[in-house]
């Protein structure tokens, strides 16, 4: 990964540089150059031996440390018609930047671990493309680049990880062309890819899912992000082929490669053709995007009912017929590494009950992934929103237990009402947590830290880092007092701490680090006694 403002502390002559490659399920991948690094100044090296009480005050020993919190607490930002980021399309790029930091800095201060941010609302681009082009919601007219020039993604991405949080990319793969989207223009793809796309009543266009230069298009889009930037994750919603209401009940007009599909001797019924269409695209985009970085995961948030009367008593819409989204199928067979149905509803909905949608949809998870549901935090329909939600977290805990966690649509519903924060902070987002592990994806195993303790009067000055500090995303400080361990996760650019020796009027007796790579998997411990 990027080691921007990384500030390595070479104690003692023995570290050496770290290599920017990582290796996981036998595929190497290669990090951008790194800056030259920059050595702090006037930070005290550990001394070699102990003299009369000065100098290092530790000696190694094996502890039994306490587990790591894990819960994935993630939020939507959306950029399509202006939702979440930027507010407007006409603000200048420092504007941006400031509502960027705002927002970050928000999910940071509240132990949320992960940002979903959408780059790609509609054929367009909120980062440095060839294939497709600047988004109208961006600067306000389609192709036209920010000035002065930057690279919102990229700025996103390091700005995230600069606070701990995952940069998730979120895009919708079929739209082309949004209704609030302005104009269409020469520089739009609905110009540049006439045959591939349709208009639909609403004012909307739509790539058109049957037509295989739609998917190897959208294809091509995927891979170039994953390749070029430092990401998380690829996240896809709810959208595959349209709603209903988009086309005002009409069937979607793709009998161009229907008709194609059937004088080529199909023989699928045309709901089952459309749904083949999805399941196949989705499952080359999983497979795609391993192929290009395995510890890149991928993330779909799909509308929460299957079917009605799945499971007995639940009624409402079917993405199964509507939007040709088999997601049940997707998840059986592990094409994703994440799967955040949005349970949009209250715990109480007697036809779209929280409790039994999310029973239900762990009972298909045959393979183990990631369940993480969406949580409908802006506009709940509930008098007490913030409850509401506080307890949706704490029943999601319940069922899913080995890996939790939850999405929240979106991230303007964590600030709009005042309470939701306070809330959320003082009860189950109390405490920071890491993402969960993600086994199925093997990674090379970290080695274990260097750590340095040295006296500074009243405190320990602890100092750490990894030979392998390229394939390290967090590091986890524990410290022991009157026996106690606690437990505190820091970002990658925190190599160093002042350690009280007494807190509360408790002794500090140990100290020990870990190191955590992109996967949330942990290196073995270093530890150290503090005499």
């Amino acid at each position: 990964m990027r080691l921007n403002s990384l500030k390595l502390i070479f104690l003692l002559g023995i570290f050496v540089s770290c290599s920017s490659s990582r290796s996981i399920s036998n595929n190497t991948i290669k990090s951008a150059p790194k800056p030259p690094v920059v050595i702090p100044k006037n930070i005290p090296k550990p001394k070699d031996s102990v003299a009369n009480g000065a100098g290092q005050i530790e000696e190694n020993i094996k502890v039994n440390l306490p587990p790591i919190q894990r819960e994935f607490r993630g939020a939507w930002v959306a950029s399509v018609a202006n939702i979440n980021w930027p507010s407007r399309n006409d603000l200048s790029v420092e504007q941006q930047k400031a509502e960027a930091i705002n927002m970050l800095d928000m999910l940071k201060d509240n132990n949320f671990n992960a940002v979903i941010f959408q780059v790609r609302p509609s054929a367009d681009a909120l980062y440095t493309s060839t294939l497709e082009p600047w988004s109208y919601f961006l600067t306000g007219e389609t192709g036209n680049p920010p000035y002065p020039n930057y690279d919102p993604l990229q700025f996103w991405i390091e700005e995230s990880h600069k606070r701990g949080l995952e940069l998730h990319v979120w895009l919708n793969p079929y739209r082309a062309h949004h209704a609030n989207g302005g104009p269409v223009n020469e520089l739009s793809m609905v110009r540049k890819l006439p045959d591939m796309i349709v208009r639909l009543k609403n004012g909307m266009y739509w790539f058109d899912p049957a037509d295989p230069r739609t998917q190897g298009h959208v294809s091509n889009v995927v891979k170039d992000i994953v390749k070029r930037y430092d990401i998380d994750a690829v996240h896809f919603d709810d959208y595959f082929y349209p709603y209903a209401t988009y086309n005002k009940g009409a069937d979607f007009p793709d009998s161009k490669t229907w008709n194609e599909y059937l004088r080529n001797g199909g023989t699928l019924s045309r709901a089952d053709w459309r749904r083949d269409n999805v399941n196949k695209f989705v499952e080359r985009i999983y497979k795609e995007i391993h192929a290009e970085k395995s510890h890149v995961r991928f993330g779909i948030s799909p509308f929460g009912i299957w079917k009605p009367g799945y499971p007995e008593g639940i009624t409402g819409s079917s993405q199964y017929d509507e939007l040709y989204a088999d997601a049940k199928l997707w998840l059986n067979n592990g094409w994703v590494d994440y799967f955040s149905p949005q349970l949009y509803w209250p715990i109480d909905s007697k036809g779209q009950g929280f409790e039994p949608l999310l029973n239900w949809w762990k009972s298909e998870n045959t393979q183990n992934r990631h369940l993480w549901p969406g949580l409908n935090t802006v506009e709940i329909k509930v008098s007490d929103r913030p409850t509401e939600i506080k307890n949706q977290i704490e029943i999601s805990r319940q069922i899913l237990k080995n890996s939790v966690g939850e999405i929240h649509w979106s991230i303007a519903g964590l600030t709009k009402n005042p309470n939701m924060l306070p809330i959320l902070k003082n009860g189950p987002y109390k405490d920071k947590a890491l993402v969960p592990k993600t086994p199925w994806i093997k990674a090379t195993p970290l080695s274990i830290p260097t750590l340095f303790i040295a006296d500074n009067g009243s405190f320990a000055q602890a100092s750490w880092s990894s030979k392998n500090i390229g394939d390290v995303f967090q590091w986890v400080l524990f410290t022991q007092y009157n026996g106690v361990w606690e437990t505190e996760i820091l970002t990658l650019d925190t190599l160093s701490k002042a350690i009280p020796k007494y807190k509360d009027g408790k002794k500090l007796n140990a100290v020990a680090v870990k190191a955590i790579d992109r996967l949330g998997n942990e290196s073995d411990y270093i530890a150290k006694q503090i005499k």
